[in-house]
């Protein structure tokens, strides 16, 4: 199944994007797709409801914005460096255990939103990744069972602002959480969706010109141990985001590097999981 969620910025409405292409409104399953639906067995309750009430469900036409496919979730955990070549890019060693950061989960917005450049930057940077959604609570969880602890799998642009990132000091999130920075989706697929998360294209293209093209058979760490490494160190809920790192072919990594401009479009996609774009703006 593919979740989308769609409507005005802050009203937005549960849905679910058919095998052919078709939006249709869930609203009237009663549930939005929070920690509460993830956390109670909500995608399979979905599923039988669909079952006999699918084709009573208004379609959603294609002139209505697509937002984030999940509400608000407690938290976004990412992964620094977990492809060997941005490592290198990035002037960095390849770490011996993931490099975790947080990413404030108010930077989300919808996945044909704009990115607005923040005031003063001038080292705005975009990565594609893909992101993991919680299903079951995680903690202490095994690599052997952390894949029944996914809920599916989305597509993010984990924008960052280098400057801010690494030249503020400090952590990394004050680089990674301006508003707008969190693009996510069009839509979660779950795992019968996905054959294996741990081999999938993804690619990401600046004004038309591809600046990342890479697999995520090319991990350092894989989908099952990262989720399961971060939950030794906290409770993963229902919802929550995990960000599983960037490819090489970021503009921080580039000769010289380039950074993005008011105007720019980053069109990004990745195997199964569909296409986002957004147009950048400045701070105004």
């Amino acid at each position: 199944m593919k979740l989308i969620r769609f409507g005005a910025i802050n009203e937005e409405k549960p849905g679910v994007l058919l095998a052919d292409g078709t939006k249709i409104d869930v609203s009237a399953f009663g549930q939005d797709y929070d920690e509460a639906f993830f956390g109670s067995n909500g995608i399979n309750k979905l599923q039988a409801w669909l079952g006999a009430n699918q084709n009573n469900c208004p379609v959603i036409g294609d002139d209505v914005r697509v937002g984030p496919p999940l509400s608000r979730p407690s938290k976004i955990v990412c992964v620094g460096l977990n492809y060997a070549k941005h490592a290198a890019e990035s002037g960095m060693d390849i770490p011996e255990e993931p490099v975790l950061f947080f990413k404030a989960s108010s930077a989300i917005v919808g996945p044909f939103d704009p990115i607005v450049i923040p005031k003063g930057s001038e080292k705005t940077d975009w990565e594609v990744e893909l992101a993991v959604v919680i299903g079951q609570k995680a903690s202490y969880v095994s690599e052997a069972d952390a894949l029944n602890h996914i809920a599916g799998y989305v597509l993010h642009n984990d924008v960052s602002e280098r400057a801010y990132q690494l030249e503020r000091s400090g952590q990394w999130v004050k680089g990674k959480s301006c508003d707008t920075f969190a693009p996510i989706g069009p839509f979660i697929a779950t795992p019968d969706e996905i054959g294996d998360p741990n081999n999938l294209n993804l690619w990401l293209k600046l004004n038309g010109e591809e600046m990342q093209n890479s697999s995520t058979s090319d991990f350092i760490f894989n989908i099952q141990h990262v989720v399961s490494y971060i939950s030794q160190f906290m409770t993963l809920l229902p919802g929550d985001i995990i960000s599983t790192g960037t490819p090489f072919g970021v503009g921080l990594g580039l000769t010289p590097p380039r950074y993005l401009q008011d105007g720019d479009v980053v069109e990004l996609g990745i195997e199964g999981l569909g296409v986002s774009k957004q147009t950048c703006v400045g701070y105004k």
